[in-house]
């Protein structure tokens, strides 16, 4: 059999390791992760290899020549022009591939058992075997769901944590027959995951997964590459030493001097031709490469010490990686899970911070302290989005400097000269970061509509109209007043996809946004009649002599959170009474008591006034709640069925679009009018996408997340929604309590459970695997419904946090407070298995 070695890869996430070597070339006990796979493939009898290069290929190429001295024949394929992807590049040497044959990735660390692998693809006839294993946090990898013969009939390409329904995960090796392979067009970026397999899974060609025992580890991020290196130095994975164990725990290469005074603690590797000074301590879990020279006195805590590194006397290394040629000087300090590039300097009693990463080839100054990046820009992180775009404690996580960068990696991705519309909400906060993020964008070409102070609904509406590739929205976070919340939207006013936001944070992570020349520095404009622009299409939407004949008298608070609002002006036009309360701005945002101190206050003034109702308006216009004309509040479910409820009786035989969690009430609601409702996953950008995307919506959202009228625009509408509920009040002749008391009965409840980050995969997998398939919907989390009611529960995994979401729903009370108990102890009694699994493996 032959092996096709996947070795093209940058290791992006690997930065500044990889900034001068290909992935596959990084180093694990010393020995590239590329030549553990060969000597694993060797293993098992396959000695015929053709590796697929891009990145660096060189490296490579000189390491292995053609393989003869590994014991393997190595035949190179290299992708001169542009990466053609994980199956575009295996497509391209089709020719040399006329039998069954192995895929597999040359960055990860793995002793699979690959003779059991093939033997059970040729067992099963499959056209294609996935190897699978089962991980503790499957969110960075590809999940599969098998049947009880093992043939695959889900994936999901590296999920967001509320989309994990298994923990089994794709490893990246595959066993193929050749035959699939004329699925692919030629010389076309292809990939396995997300063309090829899906394919064969649609055509119906029998495709299997074969859960593999023992250790795999993705190299693919730092954090993973540390703990590859630990646990192949605990041998908790079957790899060649290159050393002789001179004693228990220690590997000791040829021509290598250790001073007598030296204290060694196992395990620990010391390459070739090394040089350990006197009373040098070096602890467990230490890895030292070939050519390595070590000073007196100096400490060694769980360093990772590339090839021909200099450390200094007395130097102290703290579970960080020194790469190739770095020198550490007297003194000098690296600590927790720091990295130095290689060929770098770091001088005389200077000092590197937990965590920061140094690009090669740099020069730190005797005595200087490093807290952040020696790049341009700021400390590293893993992910810049959440759920919601990007968030964080605002001047603390989201500061200046941040922003310029992320407005430089934003604007990186797209074409120079393109133009982004930039608004923002009227706090002193958002008009900083607004600023920044307007200076990071200028410095990579990008010309700026800045709409300043601008409403977010107002935003959307006028992105499409403008001729921009996207736009940026800054505000105070709606839930936490303590956090900047940035959001990005497509030239449709939609939040930007999972793929643009993998895309920025690339760009981000890699460092290196690209620099404008002077000429080509970004314009700012600012653009007016914005305003005129929404009121247009917001009149063009709403029966005007109906709202003029309405009369109506609305109160409205702002919450001290907006001035000059557009709303009150353009229902005083249609001839409606709006008392406008708490349209000042505070400089301190509102917390969630001052605001429902404020929403009894409104109650009051609508009861006093006799108003028709009364609007708590939040989240710079988007979200609403809603005050009848006795003074009390409608909002969460009753306000999403009371929205739907109104929408359908307008317009018969729509469709409604609402987040996966929403009560049964909804679809009750809308067989009365013969609609339709469509459910989504519990996220922003999901409600957009839906509406937009599909026909006859006239509703979409939730209370939660406010309300879209596609119509209009694809995103939330507190003002719209305000002026369209004056409209069909007027027209049914309705008033919120009668419609309110018209709702379907409905039970929902919801319970947040703590559950870990590791555990959250084996959950969602448990539950998929003891419920019956019929009863079971995937949209988001894991539902099981009642085949003869509109009774549920749904479990949905926190996007951000160590929690699960338990919901249950029903027309029955008990039924619903039995589930909640039940399903609450059936999760709790799995995280503690799951909890003392991990201690006992421990």
């Amino acid at each position: 059999m032959r092996a096709v070695l996947m070795a093209g890869g940058s290791g992006t996430r690997l930065r500044p390791l990889t900034c001068d070597l290909p992935k596959p070339m990084v180093p694990i006990l010393n020995r590239p992760i590329a030549e553990h796979i060969i000597n694993l493939l060797k293993r098992h009898d396959i000695t015929e290899i053709v590796a697929t290069l891009h990145y660096l290929p060189d490296a490579m190429r000189d390491y292995f020549q053609d393989g003869s001295d590994f014991g393997v024949q190595i035949t190179y394929s290299v992708e001169e022009d542009q990466p053609l992807g994980t199956a575009g590049c295996v497509k391209n040497i089709a020719e040399l591939l006329d039998e069954t044959f192995l895929v597999i990735s040359g960055d990860s660390i793995t002793d699979f058992d690959l003779t059991a692998a093939i033997e059970f693809h040729k067992q099963q006839k499959s056209k294609a075997t996935l190897i699978l294993t089962r991980v503790p946090n499957p969110i960075e990898f590809g999940v599969v769901i098998t049947d009880e013969e093992h043939r695959i009939c889900r994936f999901l390409e590296k999920p967001s944590t509320s989309e994990i329904f298994s923990d089994t995960v794709n490893t990246g090796a595959y066993i193929l027959e050749p035959e699939v392979l004329e699925y692919l067009p030629a010389n076309t970026e292809s990939d396995f995951s997300k063309d090829l397999f899906p394919l064969l899974l649609a055509k119906g060609e029998p495709m299997y997964g074969y859960i593999a025992q023992g250790y795999w580890c993705d190299v693919g991020h730092l954090d993973a590459y540390r703990e590859a290196q630990y646990d192949a130095l605990e041998q908790k994975v079957n790899l060649d030493f290159p050393y002789e164990e001179q004693s228990p725990g220690i590997w000791i290469g040829q021509n290598t001097y250790i001073d007598p005074t030296a204290k060694i603690e196992a395990p620990v590797v010391i390459g070739d031709n090394c040089r350990i000074g006197a009373r040098v301590h070096i602890e467990p879990g230490t890895i030292i490469g070939d050519k390595v020279t070590i000073g007196s006195d100096a400490n060694l805590k769980r360093p990772i010490v590339w090839n021909g590194a200099i450390i200094g006397e007395e130097a102290q290394l703290s579970a960080c990686v020194i790469s190739r040629g770095t020198r550490v000087d007297r003194r000098a300090h690296v600590l927790e899970a720091a990295v130095v590039g290689s060929l770098s300097t770091v001088g005389e009693e200077a000092q590197i911070s937990p965590g920061v990463r140094v690009w090669p080839s740099k020069k730190i100054d005797s005595g200087a302290i490093l807290n952040i990046n020696l790049i341009w820009g700021n400390t590293a992180q893993r992910n810049l989005f959440g759920q919601r775009g990007v968030q964080g404690l605002a001047n603390i996580d989201i500061t200046p400097e941040f922003a310029v960068k992320l407005g430089a990696a934003y604007g990186s991705t797209l074409k120079p000269g393109s133009r982004v519309t930039v608004s923002r909400d009227q706090r002193n906060i958002s008009r900083m970061v607004t600023r920044s993020l307007i200076a990071g964008l200028m410095s990579v070409g990008i010309d700026i509509q800045n709409l300043d102070a601008t409403a977010i609904p107002i935003a959307r509406t006028v992105i499409p109209t403008m001729g921009v590739a996207g736009g940026i929205h800054v505000r105070v976070h709606p839930d936490r007043p303590d956090y900047i919340l940035i959001e990005f939207m497509d030239a449709k006013g939609i939040n930007i996809s999972k793929a643009q936001e993998k895309k920025i944070e690339g760009a981000y992570f890699k460092e290196d946004m690209r620099r404008s020349l002077i000429h080509e520095i970004g314009d700012v404009a600012y653009p007016s009649q914005v305003v005129d622009e929404y009121c247009t299409a917001f009149e063009k939407l709403l029966h005007i002599d109906t709202l003029r004949n309405s009369r109506a008298k609305v109160v409205i608070d702002y919450v001290y959170a907006v001035s000059g609002a557009v709303l009150p002006q353009m229902l005083d036009k249609f001839g409606a009474d709006a008392v406008v309360l708490n349209a000042s701005l505070n400089k301190t945002a509102m917390s969630a008591t001052d605001r429902e101190t404020l929403l009894t206050q409104l109650g009051h003034v609508v009861e006093a006034l006799k108003a028709n109702f009364g609007i708590q308006v939040s989240a710079n216009g988007e979200q609403l709640i809603l005050v009848d004309e006795s003074g009390i509040p409608i909002r969460g479910e009753m306000l999403t069925a009371l929205m739907v409820d109104m929408m359908l009786t307008s317009n018969p035989r729509g469709t409604v679009v609402v987040p996966v969690h929403t009560s049964s009430a909804v679809e009750q609601i809308a067989r009365r009018h013969d609609g339709k409702v469509i459910r989504t996953k519990a996220n922003p950008t999901a409600l957009m996408e839906a509406s937009y995307k599909n026909a006859n919506v006239v509703l979409g959202g939730s209370a939660d997340t406010g309300f879209i009228f596609p119509q209009l625009h694809p995103g939330f509408d507190a003002m719209f929604c305000i002026a369209k509920l004056i409209e069909m009040l007027t027209i049914q002749e309705r008033s919120l309590a009668s419609v309110r008391s018209e709702l379907p009965r409905v039970i929902h409840k919801s319970h947040i459970i703590r559950c870990p980050w590791t555990a959250k995969g084996a959950l969602m997998r448990h539950l998929v695997e003891t419920h019956p398939a019929q009863n079971l919907e995937l949209i988001d989390g894991v539902k099981i419904c009642q085949q003869y009611d509109d009774s549920w529960v749904l479990l949905l995994p926190d996007a951000s946090e160590p929690l699960v979401h338990l919901y249950a729903n029903s027309n029955d009370r008990d039924w619903v407070d039995e589930n909640l108990r039940n399903y609450r102890a059936r999760v709790q009694a799995f995280v503690e298995r799951e909890q003392e699994q991990v201690v006992a493996e421990v």
